[in-house]
């Protein structure tokens, strides 16, 4: 204990050592506030208190295994696994599993993911006959979002006449009904969405005081990460489960409270004090991360905000840059500065493209910037964009997975019922629906009892029916003496997935193929990881839960080692960079013009901007543009307000001056002074070598046999694309035969040699 507790400064020192009561610590940027509250729970370990008595509450999955590997460092591996560690949608998921009956639910109920919902209300929006255009699915599913976040159930719905008339004035009379609907399908379904996760665990609490009862004297300490993104929802389930022991310690900063769009309360965190009459504070306000200069601009454009907690934020590191103020022309010439300037920075700092981020508001504006990077041949990566689980093919093969476990799935039924083609038409699956809402059951139900069902189809069409409810309920079969991988690999081989993929293009069906390999040894590292756990379940419910709850920072992207990141500002909360771009600081972008029209939201777009600047550690650039374009146009634009707000002693204005009132606007497109430096940096000539065999896709056809057999392990080859490189390994016989190959150039890849464009040397 006394290394741990060495490595802490007093106030961290402090917030540790406090054991009992409620408790909040203000965290500020860069505080350290992960490795207090690490440190807490292995102090209140070592004190005593029985790991299975601690929940700890985190917003990412990976927040909860890093902490919770820090834990085992200190009180060991067999002691940190018993802890209930997670997000709150995964605690609440696990203990829904074990009360799911009482709610009416089976314990095995599917999660839907977002796609699955908004397809879902599209399906009832389309049977109820609305108008799509005015009843948009994903706005609707946002709507019914919100109500369930703040637990407006379709009840409360109806009893609240505000609700009603502002439903009614969007032209959008028939809202409850369609919430009625969803919700009694998910019901049918045996699915909860992520709201639900939440909704249902409040539900549980309040109708059922033994379960309350029961949990409340199992979670004898309560702490919970980020508590100023907490909703409504998560805040009742909080301080009931903590309500018999009040040993609840929050951490947050609402400096950083970005999230009011998800729902988030900034109000939790700043009257919690209101709720626990004998609160303890503690402030962690050194910031262990920034120069002096990036600290004390944070500082004085977050003054601005009236609502927050009274801290004060100092660093005890160098003084470091002033903030940089680029002014540009437009948005392609921003996109410029930024590459020019990351190439520039890597040349005399000798630094990599991992230390930088480009920060946007929107994602709309990543376009001119990744057009610029291209060209200098700067590698990045966009986060937030498509993940691997959202992929077709993998999502199909998930859509398997969760109607074995729940034949009552409806979405995951309608996904994959003509997938791989079986001669079910769209007019036969409408039919089903009908029927199925005409008797009030699932859809594989009447598949499965289609011969029983009169549905006005052929019989060559029940037979295909009742052959895939038959397999279906075989691999259920199947999936309840053996792992996730095993039923995965059935569901693989016995639906000849594979021969499927195999009939689209040569380039798509390789890469699709890849990711359903991937998709199986994720599913094996998931198995292998189970079963290292104390309460390892390699069961399909536990790994289709696992996947329903991960993340797009949860999963690392092999191919993105070294790139620059680009992502909106929500997305950088709680990561930090060497060097900061922020781009587009207008006034109507940043701040959006969507939240200028009161008070608070202008203070969550300012503590927005405080978030940008807090993740650099040494460097900031801020730029903004004369003219932007909109639909083909070019607009003029104003500065944002937020430049204004830093302290003149903090920043350096590149070629123009601040308060310019945008007096240098010409008709033509000049450069701006920061590309006019004394000593410019030579930019190296880029050279691309196009293969003169290069061949269009529709030509590519299948290796022969000989071919694919000529290529042996240490075999030399040449790629049109991957140049040329030397064969480690071979797997698989005929044409599913693959080769991993080292590339000079492009490192090591695993191809399909059936399609790979080899050459042997």
């Amino acid at each position: 204990m006394e290394n741990y507790l060495n490595l802490l400064n007093p106030p961290q020192q402090e917030a540790v050592l406090q054991k009992e009561g409620p408790m909040m610590i203000i965290a500020g940027a860069g505080s350290g506030k992960t490795r207090v509250l690490t440190y807490k729970i292995a102090y209140l370990i070592q004190q005593g208190v029985d790991p299975f008595q601690i929940l700890s509450l985190t917003f990412t999955n990976k927040a909860a295994r890093e902490m919770k590997n820090r834990i085992a460092g200190v009180v060991g591996e067999s002691e940190a696994k018993n802890i209930w560690m997670g997000t709150f949608h995964a605690v609440f998921a696990k203990i829904l599993r074990f009360e799911a009956d009482k709610l009416g639910f089976p314990s095995n109920f599917t999660i839907y993911d977002t796609d699955d919902s908004v397809k879902l209300i599209t399906s009832i929006i389309k049977e109820l006959q609305l108008d799509k255009e005015i009843y948009k699915p994903k706005q609707v599913f946002g709507r019914i979002s919100k109500y369930k976040n703040n637990l407006i159930t379709v009840k409360a719905y109806y009893n609240s006449p505000e609700l009603i008339e502002a439903d009614n004035a969007a032209m959008r009379p028939k809202m409850g009904e369609v919430y009625q609907q969803y919700v009694d399908r998910c019901f049918k379904a045996g699915a909860m969405d992520f709201d639900d996760l939440l909704l249902r665990t409040n539900e549980l609490l309040a109708r059922f005081p033994e379960v309350l009862a029961k949990y409340q004297n199992r979670f004898r300490y309560i702490l919970v990460d980020e508590y100023q993104d907490t909703n409504h929802s998560q805040y009742l389930i909080v301080r009931a489960l903590a309500d018999r022991f009040q040993n609840i310690c929050v951490v947050g900063d609402d400096s950083q409270s970005i999230y009011a769009f998800r729902g988030a309360n900034i109000q939790n965190i700043l009257n919690f004090q209101k709720d626990y009459a004998d609160i303890k504070i503690f402030k962690l306000e050194q910031n262990y991360r920034s120069t002096k200069n990036i600290v004390s601009a944070a500082n004085s454009v977050i003054e601005n905000n009236k609502t927050k907690l009274d801290k004060t934020i100092w660093t005890g590191n160098d003084e470091g840059e002033k903030i940089k103020i680029i002014q540009t022309h437009s948005e392609a010439e921003e996109g410029n500065f930024v590459a020019s300037s990351i190439f520039e920075n890597q040349m005399q700092h000798q630094l990599q493209n991992t230390d930088f981020a480009v920060l946007y508001r929107t994602n709309a504006q990543s376009r001119a910037i990744e057009e610029a990077l291209r060209k200098k041949n700067i590698k990045y990566r966009i986060y937030g964009g498509v993940s691997f689980y959202l992929r077709k093919e993998v999502k199909d093969i998930l859509a398997y997975l969760r109607l074995i476990i729940n034949h009552n799935d409806e979405e995951a039924f309608k996904r994959i019922i003509n997938y791989p083609a079986r001669g079910i038409g769209q007019t036969t699956i409408d039919r089903l629906i009908v029927k199925a809402n005409e008797l009030n059951v699932s859809l594989f139900y009447i598949a499965e009892n289609i011969e029983k069902i009169d549905v006005g189809i052929n019989s060559g069409t029940r037979q295909k029916l009742s052959d895939f409810a038959m397999l279906i309920k075989s691999l259920k079969i199947f999936s309840q003496t053996d792992d996730a991988f095993e039923v995965a690999n059935q569901v693989v081989n016995k639906t000849f997935l594979i021969n499927e993929l195999k009939k689209e293009d040569a380039f798509e069906s390789t890469g699709r193929i890849e990711n359903v390999e991937e998709l199986l040894n994720g599913i094996r590292f998931f198995i292998i990881e189970q079963q290292d756990l104390a309460d390892g379940d390699t069961s399909l419910t536990n790994f289709l839960q696992n996947v329903a709850l991960a993340t797009d920072f949860d999963k690392e992207d092999p191919e993105a080692k070294n790139t620059v990141s680009l992502m909106t500002v929500h997305m950088a909360k709680g990561l930090e960079f060497k060097v900061v771009y922020i781009v587009g600081l207008e006034e109507n972008l940043f701040p959006s013009a969507m939240s200028i029209n009161t008070r608070s939201e202008i203070e969550e777009e300012r503590r927005l901007f405080y978030v940008a600047l807090t993740r650099a550690e040494i460097k900031v650039y801020v730029t903004y543009s004369l003219y932007r374009s909109r639909w083909g146009q070019f607009n003029d634009t104003e500065p944002s307000r937020f430049i204004e707000e830093i302290d003149d002693k903090y920043t350096e204005f590149i070629g123009k001056q601040k308060n310019n009132n945008n007096s240098s606007r010409t008709s033509s497109f000049l450069k701006p002074d920061i590309f006019e430096t004394k000593n410019p940096v030579i930019q190296p000539k880029i050279s691309i070598n196009i293969p003169k065999n290069l061949k269009k896709v529709s030509e590519i056809k299948p290796k022969t046999q000989g071919e694919i057999a000529n290529i042996q392990m240490g075999s030399f080859v040449i790629h049109e694309t991957f140049g040329k490189g030397e064969v480690l390994s071979l797997d698989g016989t005929g044409p599913n035969r693959k080769a991993e190959i080292k590339f000079e150039n492009a490192g090591i890849k695993k191809l399909l040699l059936q399609f790979a464009k080899l050459q042997l040397i």
